[in-house]
């Protein structure tokens, strides 16, 4: 195997490297409008609270604020308005003016909007009964789902003024969709919503719609691997990477869907993984980031099968922040790539975004996983990564920053 930029920086730093990131360099860079240069490391050497642009990122690329907490300050004083998810008007009027973000507080949850034209931002929704809202997607029938991480956590679809997308003219629950400690969401062309639990034991869900853009009324359903015993399909830690192959997509109880979806799944022995917390769907592929697993799962939707896409110690290095090795540990967010890579961040102390290459192989795993980014602060992390409508800009958040009213919404764009 060849030397990778990891391993020469490892043999610098006088480290020994574990299962190392795959070929980095110009020769292995992917080409397309947001080729990079991985960086050779996590920002262990690099951590302050007192940063002008937040990431160690490869040359080439330009940081630059899009909102924070001195430009529209929430909460006030010293909370935090912990932005959390993105995503723009990816259609109708205007489409990728509008970058609408959640905010992740455990009462009086609001969603703002910025003007990405102008740079003002505003709160457009807020009530004293939303908590930790967290998941965020345009759908493509124009309206924005969005839903809360908490126990009892609800989904909701706000639906926009049709001359003004910076306007909510109604909210609606949807609870057809589970109650559920709901994070990430995916909406397809034609109705289809996928949606997760996230907790240790948590499983992965599809509502498919009576009606087209009508989330009111349909049927959920759990996914479930085949071949295991009702055991099996518990969340173990130390059983976890055997959930691959195929699988069955079983309907629920609807009753107990809008109630408790996770009841609702234990009751058919759906199968649980460790703290799903975000799906994305590229192409005929459904990404889960399983945050316990330090694993990213891909779930073939044509031929329903389900295999380990990115996963710490076998595609990418295991962490050890203890001796400064850079590693896979906590995926968290997704994001879908201009050229179709799948971009990944993690809920980590460093957090690291990493983008991994297509499976050329076709073995079900990505073929090489390079480093994108690493987040400089020592009390943050990153959130939301988001690409909109322009191709060299990544949108992402520092979430709870050690630094004061840095709470907010950035962008990396390649030069």
């Amino acid at each position: 195997m060849r030397r990778t930029r990891l391993a020469t920086a490892a043999l610098t730093l006088g480290l020994s490297l574990p299962l190392g990131l795959m070929a980095a360099g110009p020769a292995a860079a992917a080409a397309g409008p947001m080729a990079f240069e991985p960086i050779k490391g996590s920002a262990y050497d690099q951590v302050t609270p007192d940063w002008s642009e937040p990431l160690v990122a490869p040359e080439g690329f330009t940081q630059k604020l899009v909102a924070d907490e001195t430009v529209l300050d929430i909460y006030g004083g010293t909370a935090d308005d912990l932005t959390d998810m993105n995503t723009v008007n990816e259609t109708g009027p205007q489409a990728g003016r509008y970058l609408y973000r959640t905010h992740e507080v455990g009462s009086n949850g609001s969603l703002s909007v910025v003007d990405l034209k102008t740079g003002e931002a505003k709160v457009i929704a807020q009530r004293a009964d939303w908590s930790r809202l967290d998941g965020l997607r345009w759908t493509p029938w124009g309206t924005l789902l969005f839903a809360e991480e908490t126990t009892g956590g609800r989904l909701f679809e706000a639906f926009l003024d049709s001359e003004d997308p910076t306007k909510i003219t109604r909210v609606e629950e949807r609870r057809e969709a589970g109650i559920m400690r709901h994070e990430g969401i995916e909406a397809l062309a034609d109705g289809t919503v996928f949606v997760i639990d996230e907790l240790n034991g948590g499983s992965i869900y599809k509502f498919v719609p009576t009606k087209r853009g009508d989330l009111s009324d349909g049927r959920l359903y759990a996914l479930k691997i085949k071949g295991l015993s009702d055991a099996e399909q518990k969340w173990s830690s130390a059983t976890y990477d055997k959930k691959v192959g195929a699988f069955e997509w079983v309907a629920l109880d609807m009753d107990k869907v809008v109630v408790d979806a996770d009841a609702a799944a234990n009751a058919v022995n759906a199968t649980e993984f460790g703290r799903p917390e975000d799906v994305e769907v590229i192409g005929d592929t459904l990404y889960v980031a399983n945050t316990s697993e330090d694993r990213v799962v891909a779930v073939d939707l044509n031929k329903n099968v389900l295999t380990s896409f990115v996963q710490a110690g076998k595609n990418v290095p295991v962490e050890n922040a203890g001796a400064k090795m850079t590693g896979f540990n906590s995926p968290d967010n997704l994001a879908e790539g201009p050229d179709g890579r799948l971009w990944i961040v993690e809920d980590n102390y460093l957090s690291d975004i990493y983008v991994a290459g297509k499976d050329n192989d076709k073995d079900g795993a990505a073929d090489k996983v390079e480093l994108f980014g690493s987040l400089k602060d020592p009390g943050a992390e990153i959130s939301g990564i988001y690409f909109g409508k322009d191709p060299k800009s990544l949108f992402f958040n520092v979430q709870h920053p050690d630094k004061p009213k840095a709470d907010g919404t950035w962008k990396i764009t390649r030069r």
